[in-house]
C-alpha cells in the first residue's frame, strides 16, 4: 500500500457563492464570475512572473465533500457513472481543478475570474495555463457525448 501523502494549503479562494446548490458545473459556466486567492503571506515570492499569464490553473480540496463514492450520478446527468470517469466532488481524495482567468496581482491577492469555487475553498496548488501543452483535441468524451452541455449549468446538493 501506498504511504499517505500529507499536504498543506497555500491559501484560500474567495468567491460569491457560499454553499453548493447554485455554483457553475466547470469554470467555462462561470463566466465573469470574479473571486480571489487569498495566498499565504510566506509564499509570496512564488508569484514572480505569474501576472504575465492570462489563466491559471487551481488545484483545491472540495472542503464540503463529507463522503465519497465510487459510483455518483453526476450533474450533468440522471444515470450513474465511475467516479473517475466524473469531475464530481464525492472523490475518494475530494480534489477539485479549474482553469480561471488571472485578472490582477496586488501582494498576495490574485484576483480571478470565472470561477465555479465554494468560498473559503482550500488551495493546494497553482500552475501557469499553457495552450500549447493544455489544450488537446479529443477523439472521444464517453458519456458526455450524448448530453446538451450548454451554457449556464449549476450545481445542486447531491454532493453534500
Amino acid at each position: 500500500m501506498i504511504e499517505p501523502i500529507r499536504l498543506t494549503p497555500i491559501g484560500v479562494i474567495h468567491s460569491p457563492f457560499n454553499t453548493v446548490s447554485g455554483v457553475p458545473i466547470q469554470p467555462l459556466n462561470g463566466k465573469g464570475i470574479r473571486g480571489s486567492i487569498e495566498l499565504n503571506l510566506d509564499l509570496l515570492e512564488g508569484l514572480k512572473d505569474i501576472e504575465g499569464f492570462s489563466h491559471i490553473t487551481l488545484i483545491y480540496v472540495f472542503h464540503l465533500a463529507t463522503r465519497h463514492s465510487l459510483s455518483v450520478v453526476p450533474f450533468m446527468d440522471t444515470e450513474a457513472h465511475g467516479i473517475f470517469a466524473t469531475r464530481s466532488p464525492s472523490r475518494p481524495n475530494a480534489l477539485g481543478i479549474s482553469t480561471v482567468r488571472l485578472v490582477s496581482v496586488e501582494r498576495n491577492l490574485l484576483h480571478i475570474e470565472d470561477v465555479d469555487i465554494i468560498d473559503g475553498t482550500p488551495l493546494l496548488d497553482m500552475k501557469p495555463f499553457f495552450p500549447h501543452f493544455d489544450n488537446r483535441t479529443t477523439d472521444k468524451i464517453g458519456w458526455l457525448a450524448k448530453k446538451d452541455i450548454s451554457d449556464g449549468m449549476r450545481s445542486d446538493d447531491r454532493f453534500r
